[in-house]
């Protein structure tokens, strides 16, 4: 009977930080469209934040209330999911193109912040500094993502994609609500479940929680490769990634620096290795093919493994 509190306790805030990311994301982008803003940067920058909304919140709160274990593991194992499980299992529903200009801009950038961070945790200390720099990073590639990127000449809009109003402020400050809400949740219920049955912090963050935040990820790629729109599932991915790094991470960091546990630096290792795989992946072809998507599937699997044991 213990056991089963947290465990519901952890499936509703998993709705909550579900439901409250799309929300999020369709407001937002409405409002985006409002503004004629590109959709190539909506996916980029509103969509890859909204769904890295959740980590942002379950890192956070884990780190202020001690448990830097699950506030680490969760940015890495997101980030492994995203990468391998998700992204291999879209390209096993349908090859999922890519792009040069996505491979140079956000393969590269993401590939040096994740190689940043391995360094900086090498002591088994993130601080304030190494913080400022991955916020940095960010705003400067945010910068020249929208110095560059051009809008969108009226009536481009198609009749299915409707413009924000006042309305959408209201539904995103509820999303942020229930995003809150259940990051909190999550964590609570992750870490009493992970001492009620003697497993480390670790693990549960890695694999529990990490694929918890996942979900919004999950539901939007499932979207566009539904819709048809697999060109926005690597920009979705990858996005979200950079975000959860040098400004899920990044702002954790400045605001409570971490204490790395020695266990974290295996999987930061295999998260460049899945990386470096998955641009590989890119450019043969220019798609993830579904013999690709199933390479993919089996490293997040073997990544898992390799933790638990």
């Amino acid at each position: 009977m213990t056991h089963i509190i947290p465990v519901v306790q952890i499936t509703i805030s998993v709705l909550l930080l579900w439901k409250g990311a799309d929300w999020i994301i369709e407001s937002a982008a409405a409002l985006a469209r409002r503004l004629r803003i590109s959709e190539l940067v909506i996916g980029l920058t509103v969509v890859a934040m909204g769904t890295s909304l959740p980590e942002f919140l379950v890192t956070s709160t884990a780190a202020f209330k001690g448990y830097s274990d699950i506030s680490l593991s969760n940015i890495v194992g997101s980030n492994v999911f995203n990468l391998s499980i998700i992204l291999g299992l879209m390209a096993l529903m349908r090859p999922v193109p890519t792009r040069r200009v996505m491979l140079v801009r956000e393969g590269s950038v993401l590939l040096g912040v994740v190689g940043f961070v391995l360094l900086a945790s090498w002591d088994l200390v993130m601080g304030r500094g190494a913080g400022l720099i991955l916020v940095t990073t960010l705003i400067v590639f945010l910068l020249l993502l929208f110095t560059r990127a051009q809008r969108l000449p009226p009536g481009l809009e198609t009749e299915t994609q409707r413009e924000g109003s006042f309305k959408d402020v209201a539904i995103i400050l509820l999303g942020f609500a229930a995003v809150a809400l259940g990051g909190n949740w999550l964590v609570e219920g992750a870490s009493t479940l992970a001492r009620g049955f003697g497993i480390s912090e670790w693990i549960i963050g890695v694999t529990i929680v990490a694929a918890g935040t996942s979900l919004p990820e999950l539901v939007t790629c499932l979207q566009a490769s539904l819709k048809g729109k697999n060109d926005m599932i690597m920009g979705n991915l990858l996005g979200s990634d950079l975000f959860n790094f040098a400004g899920v991470l990044g702002l954790t960091c400045l605001l409570n620096p971490l204490h790395v546990s020695a266990s974290a630096l295996p999987s930061l290792r295999l998260l460049v290795l899945s990386l470096v795989v998955v641009l590989a992946c890119t450019r043969t072809g220019w798609r993830i093919s579904r013999g690709e998507g199933a390479l993919l599937v089996c490293i997040g699997l073997a990544r898992w493994t390799l933790d638990i044991l």
